[in-house]
């Protein structure tokens, strides 16, 4: 075994098991450092592909700015614990065995592809590069609105939980 695959699979061992712990846990503030466990294992799995640009903005803006964002909002609701209520019927007789199909499923398909087995063995060749000048000259110039109207968005998503968040004092 080479250690690009161990170190893969290390990694995603790490994501799946940051990811359940986000979905299980009962604190709002463990699920959100367990999101950042899973954040920072999808970077360096980023690495391993050879996208360095996407791995630096997955540590510096999802699990640096917009996590700081959500434990501001949750400190700022004072979310205690959460409530486990039943599974759904929905949820329990079609939800699960349509996510244990698609997991199998795609475990099949990557299985049996040869960029699976590419992947996997760390041997991707890729046939063209994006420099980080040309892809932010692209965010900036090409993609300014969509860039732009997501920051407005989550401006708005904070005035929001300031809203719900304030209590009348009177």
């Amino acid at each position: 075994m080479s250690l690009p695959f161990i170190v893969f699979f290390v990694f995603a061992f790490i994501a799946v098991f940051g990811a359940l712990t986000l979905i299980l846990a009962k604190e709002p503030i463990h699920s959100a450092l367990a999101l950042v466990l899973v954040m920072i294992s999808l970077a360096v799995l980023y690495l391993m592909l050879g996208a360095e640009f996407i791995a630096a903005v997955q540590v510096i803006v999802y699990a640096g700015a917009i996590m700081v964002l959500f434990v501001f909002v949750i400190m700022l609701l004072n979310a205690g614990s959460e409530e486990r209520t039943d599974w759904s019927k929905i949820a329990k007789y079609a939800g699960m065995p349509l996510g244990i199909f698609l997991l199998l499923w795609f475990g099949h398909w990557m299985f049996r592809s040869t960029i699976g087995k590419e992947i996997a063995n760390g041997s991707l060749a890729t046939t063209t590069s994006v420099s980080t000048e040309e892809m932010s000259r692209m965010l900036f110039n090409q993609y300014m609105f969509p860039f732009e109207a997501t920051s407005i968005l989550i401006l708005i998503a904070i005035l929001g939980a300031l809203v719900l968040a304030k209590r009348d004092d009177q």
